[in-house]
């Protein structure tokens, strides 16, 4: 074992086999066999016949049925997913996911029928169905299901639509996946995969940072090819299915799929560029002063601060600090999370093949969510922990809500995933004396919040210009590159330095390839965050309770009715400047410590 991972301690694997036992378990080709034969049997047996079963009362059993199958289904893809995520370089696992979610795309080319069809029934018809009490309980999934009905294509294309998926973007998201887990960087003879070259952009030697930037640099020149050839099949793909479902703008589709209103999203896109220069220009200035600097180079942007000491955190430390800030907040918050780690839900170890990043995968309500990470040690790493920590907590409160009404929209899901990171932000700060510390960790959260707000929403503003420039032909890789710079430079600012070799850095973001347009959930829920935290420290009697009762919702309310208890309305646009006037103060707290 190496002094790097003795210093980090015991780190947990998760167990998969609450799910499946293995990939040859019985018990998942029998699942595999039962979801194609009920699948089957439910479409001979509902087909063309929804609104007789919506006059009868009978389209409540039909449901069920429906739910019991997506819960199944769900499971089966999760473990699918997760062993993939293990090792995506493992043939045997790739070869796996691949099988799996073909079989379970015939599956459910059975089932597509179901919304379709609900979709053509009459509103008064269904209005009066849903008088029946059980049948009601399923309004929020069936009012769901309808917004969908302008952009509904006739049958047989939705089918082809289906079927089409594992051939055209489920590969491309795939061939993405293996290339990034197959990447290698080379860095002073040492051959390092992703996450451990990104972790050295965060070391405390410029030296090695510079080394880390130009390893990442050759290499995604190197793949430069394949990723802009994905990018633009991607793009241009997207562009097919929104022309035929008749999506007026690039990023429509997603925010359907948000439940938000693209005015809502506007505002929040033109309130964060209007605040670019008070907020991120201002910090990197500050920054770029305290390194001596008259600007950073790109390499330095996420570099501990000079004359603070950095250290290994070890995992022990990390979860004790994370229990302790939610256990602060709420008992009943800690006890969730807490199962976590007692009941191996959480794959922390960085390995070779790994999928990057971080998540947490809901998986479905009859199980319960896992966490994945990879683990180094950093603070951010354990700010990380709190954020899919809180995503867990958040999926297990909402499950009771059934596999239908469960999924929370995007710009709610990272709700809870950000106030956790607030949570144990504050705590630490609490304990913290040292000035030097506090200084480093008031600098580290602004940080952080400047690469959840401000970085996204320059990736949503770089996802907005490469799709509306792909419809009219492909993208050059240096026309990607240069739109990456542009947005880059106008969103960073003028202190910070982006050298040759960034212009490739838009290859390696996940979001892009798997979620077009996701990017800006990160930034709506930071920004709800802080203004949800502001309610919390002025009137916090009561506030757990409100706040549990927002998770418990899952997907069964829209953003504006579960924000209402908590006098907020995302609607208006003075509610993004409350959370962007939080970080605003923090960079101000910070230019004091200079006097």
């Amino acid at each position: 074992m190496s002094d790097a991972a003795a210093a980090l301690g015991s780190l947990p694997e998760w167990n998969l086999a609450d799910l499946y036992s293995g990939l040859d378990a019985p018990e998942l080709a029998a699942d595999l066999a039962r979801a194609d034969a009920d699948a089957r049997a439910f479409e001979t047996k509902h087909k063309g016949a929804l609104a007789g079963l919506a006059a009868s009362g009978g389209l409540i059993d039909a449901i069920k049925e429906y739910e019991a199958l997506d819960d199944l289904t769900g499971r089966i893809a999760s473990y699918a997913s997760l062993v993939y995520s293990e090792n995506t370089a493992d043939p045997k696992g790739a070869k796996f996911y691949g099988d799996v979610q073909e079989k379970l795309t015939d599956v459910w080319s059975h089932l597509l029928f179901f919304t379709l069809e609900l979709n053509r029934l009459d509103d008064g018809l269904l209005e009066e169905a849903m008088s029946e009490p059980r049948l009601a309980h399923y309004r929020p999934f069936i009012e769901d299901v309808r917004k969908e009905r302008p952009h509904q294509l006739e049958d047989r294309v939705e089918q082809l639509f289906h079927e089409k998926s594992v051939t055209g973007r489920g590969a491309w998201n795939r061939l993405f996946d293996e290339t990034m887990a197959a990447l290698r960087f080379e860095i002073d003879g040492e051959i390092l995969t992703l996450e451990p070259t990104l972790n050295l952009l965060q070391d405390s030697d410029g030296a090695v940072r510079e080394k880390a930037a130009k390893a990442l640099s050759k290499t995604f020149r190197a793949n430069l090819r394949t990723f802009t050839l994905i990018t633009n099949v991607l793009a241009k793909d997207k562009e097919i299915s929104d022309r035929w479902r008749h999506f007026e703008d690039v990023a429509d589709s997603r925010h359907l799929a948000n439940r938000v209103e693209r005015e809502v999203v506007d505002a929040l896109v033109s309130a964060v560029q209007d605040a670019y220069p008070r907020l991120s220009h201002r910090y990197y200035k500050l920054k770029a002063r305290w390194f001596g600097m008259d600007a950073l180079n790109y390499w330095d942007r996420n570099a501990p601060l000079p004359t603070v000491p950095s250290r290994v955190i070890p995992w022990d430390e990390a979860q004790k600090t994370v229990l302790d800030a939610y256990g602060g907040f709420a008992p009943r918050m800690a006890d969730i999370a807490r199962r976590f780690f007692d009941e191996r839900w959480i794959d922390a170890p960085s390995r070779p093949g790994k999928a990057p990043g971080a998540f947490a995968h809901p998986t479905v309500p009859s199980a319960h969510p896992y966490v994945l990470l990879n683990y180094l040690g950093r603070p951010r790493d354990v700010m990380t922990l709190a954020h899919e920590l809180g995503h867990g907590v958040h999926q297990v409160l909402a499950a009771p809500n059934g596999a239908l009404m469960a999924p929370t929209p995007l710009t709610l899901a990272e709700t809870a995933s950000v106030f956790g990171e607030m949570l144990t932000f504050r705590a630490l700060l609490k304990q913290t004396t040292d000035p030097l510390q506090r200084k480093a960790m008031l600098a580290g959260k602004v940080e952080d919040m400047l690469n959840t707000v401000v970085r996204q929403i320059a990736f949503y503003t770089f996802e907005r210009k490469v799709h509306e420039e792909r419809r009219k032909g492909e993208l050059t890789a240096e026309r990607l590159n240069e739109i990456w710079m542009e947005v880059q430079a106008e969103s960073l600012g003028p202190s910070i330095r982006l050298g040759e070799g960034y212009e490739v850095f838009w290859t390696y973001i996940p979001h892009f390839i798997h979620s077009p347009f996701y990017v800006y959930a990160y930034a709506f829920g930071d920004c709800l965050v802080n203004s949800l935290y502001a309610v919390y420290e002025n009137a916090s009697d009561g506030f757990a309770e409100r706040y549990f009762a927002l998770l418990s919702a899952g997907g069964t309310k829209h953003h504006s009715e579960l924000l209402a208890p908590f006098g907020l309305d995302a609607r208006d646009p003075a509610f993004w400047q409350t959370g962007l006037g939080l970080i605003e103060r923090m960079i101000g707290e910070l230019e004091a410590l200079e006097g």
